[in-house]
């Protein structure tokens, strides 16, 4: 509907140029058209004439006036009036709702997508644990957040590249295998000679004993096996590694969760990646050199001071191998590259963003984006849940999903803006009451389901959807009228989520919907005898259950057609 408006006040603009009111060269600002917050001032409003004023040299009610003169006729409006110092303001014709829920069940799965994409490349990553250790309830807030933001781009026609970086070098990795040996030579978390900084966690011991049995551990394709050796701590970092991956990706698909790239920090090593990114960051004269150390001049590029890149004992800092592997998305062709990531890293974004540009490769400013989460509290039964039996210190993502199950959990961990803190209420989520979201919107989609299997136990014939929607002018109440412009927002709802990267105004949304639905259900009775209005009224329950679909598709949750 939006999109229609916009292309009728666009309509106007070129009459209005035509007719030398504006002038010819204009250069067209960037006007909206935005529903309206309360029904009295129409459906929706522009305020196009506000910002045309000045080039027309007029004042702006003058020239909405022109504005609406020169708008084309359209069954989509049923009027439109000028409000305040220049607002236009949109009222539908109810036929619009009603072709909005033809367009429903048209369009079926398709409904609410889009092309804006273009089949554009964009890359996701999203995750990317240490493997260390089981998922905790932070990295499920960021598989939730990255899973989602994929669907939306791929919803509205981005193709999507799901991505997972390891980073398997480094300190940590150090501390993993250090602390499996110990374990494998038979010491525990407090035991003389237990590494100072080792993993406590229960799953260690887990490790050590398969390594010590020779099991075999198999990641995309490569088999590790345990050499049973406790004093080999090369093989004993291999097999530690290769064993938590798998636990992962286990975590992930019990989670639903896929990824089509694994990218190994260790790679950038061993391709000689990190060498040839530090070689063109020289090469380009962004760097210089004191004390000993390899800086990069990342105040040129807005950093708050210059960086170092590689230190006097000739290791590199942390953010030289981000950059590196920043680099290579651009290189393998992502337009454009999301990174999910805790907000515990806000403070390497701007370094990262300041190497790219030193590259002088190409690479856009702002690229790649951000999209931080907060952290989650976990409570149950009023007190906070601090850590899990298996990882020792901190709440598992299997944890969760064993407790409130998959849906409840992806749907608790997308519900608000990433940028805010979480908390995650395990009895709340496990409840089939109408205070849980989730089960209020999985119970509307199963609602619809049963009317129509109550439709057939009566002996009635099925809907017929194409009569039902021919008769959708017999729904005039407050209920009907609600719920047909709820379902008219979805759309706009879809592209806003994707347009700023909030997949929780999905969520939000559907909440929304399926309130709407609710309401209508207890005020009206959907199977009647008068025929024709059964079908109408059936009919946009039907539509309502589509969008619910649709839109739990795009959280990655089901629709149940029983509860």
């Amino acid at each position: 509907m939006k999109e229609q408006l916009r292309d009728l006040v666009l309509a106007a603009i070129r009459t209005l140029q035509q007719d030398a009111v504006l002038p010819a060269d204009l250069d067209l600002p960037g006007f909206v058209v935005e529903r309206a917050r309360s029904r009295e001032h129409g459906d929706f409003a522009t305020n196009a004439a506000m910002l045309l004023a000045k080039p027309a040299r007029a004042k702006p009610r003058e020239l909405a006036e022109k504005l609406v003169a020169a708008l084309p006729a359209n069954a989509l409006v049923e009027r439109v009036e000028i409000a305040g110092p220049g607002f236009v303001n949109f009222f539908l014709a109810p036929g619009a709702y009603h072709a909005e829920v033809q367009r429903i069940l048209d369009q079926g799965d398709g409904y609410g997508r889009n092309a804006s994409g273009g089949g554009r490349t964009a890359g996701v990553e999203f995750v990317s644990a240490n493997p260390t250790g089981p998922l905790h309830v932070g990295h499920g807030r960021a598989a939730a957040i990255g899973d989602c933001l994929s669907r939306l781009l791929a919803a509205t026609g981005w193709n999507v590249k799901r991505e997972f970086y390891y980073n398997d070098a480094g300190v940590q990795i150090h501390n993993l295998a250090v602390s499996t040996q110990a374990r494998a030579r038979g010491l525990a978390p407090g035991d003389a000679g237990w590494p100072e900084d080792g993993y406590r966690g229960d799953y260690i011991a887990d490790v050590a004993k398969a390594y010590l049995a020779g099991d075999s551990v198999e990641v995309e394709g490569h088999v590790v096996t345990g050499a049973r050796d406790p004093d080999d701590l090369e093989a004993i970092r291999q097999f530690a590694v290769a064993y938590l991956r798998r636990e992962q990706d286990l975590d992930l698909k019990a989670f639903g969760v896929a990824f089509d790239v694994y990218f190994l920090e260790s790679s950038l090593y061993s391709s000689g990646k990190v060498e040839e990114t530090v070689r063109e960051l020289v090469a380009h004269g962004h760097t210089y050199e004191e004390g000993g150390a390899l800086w990069l001049r990342t105040t040129d590029f807005g950093d708050d001071k210059d960086r170092v890149m590689r230190k006097s004992d000739g290791s590199y800092t942390y953010f030289v191998p981000d950059v590196a592997y920043h680099r290579s998305k651009w290189l393998r062709g992502y337009e454009r590259a999301i990174t999910e990531l805790g907000s515990d890293h806000h403070g390497s974004l701007a370094r990262v963003r300041a190497g790219l540009q030193a590259l002088d490769c190409g690479i856009p400013k702002g690229w790649p984006e951000y999209v931080l989460h907060q952290m989650v509290t976990v409570m149950r039964g009023g007190e906070e849940v601090k850590i899990s039996k298996r990882a020792g210190s901190y709440v598992t993502l299997r944890d969760l999903i064993d407790e409130a199950g998959r849906d409840a959990t992806r749907y608790f961990l997308i519900a608000r803006k990433a940028d805010s803190q979480l908390v995650f209420d395990i009895d709340l989520a496990r409840s089939q009451s109408n205070d849980n979201p989730v089960y209020y919107i999985q119970y509307a989609h199963a609602r619809v389901c049963r009317v129509l299997e109550e439709l057939a136990e009566r002996g009635l014939p099925p809907v017929d959807l194409q009569a039902g929607a021919a008769r959708l002018a017999r729904l005039d109440s407050a209920h009907e009228q609600a719920l047909l412009t709820e379902l008219s927002r979805y759309p706009e709802v879809v592209e806003a989520a994707a347009a700023n990267l909030e997949p929780h105004l999905i969520a939000q949304y559907l909440r929304e919907l399926a309130g709407a639905l609710h309401s209508y259900y207890h005020e009206h009775k959907w199977i009647v005898d008068d025929a024709g209005l059964r079908d109408a009224r059936v009919t946009l329950a039907v539509a309502t259950r589509q969008v619910i679909r649709n839109g739990l598709d795009l959280l990655g949750l089901s629709a149940p057609e029983k509860m």
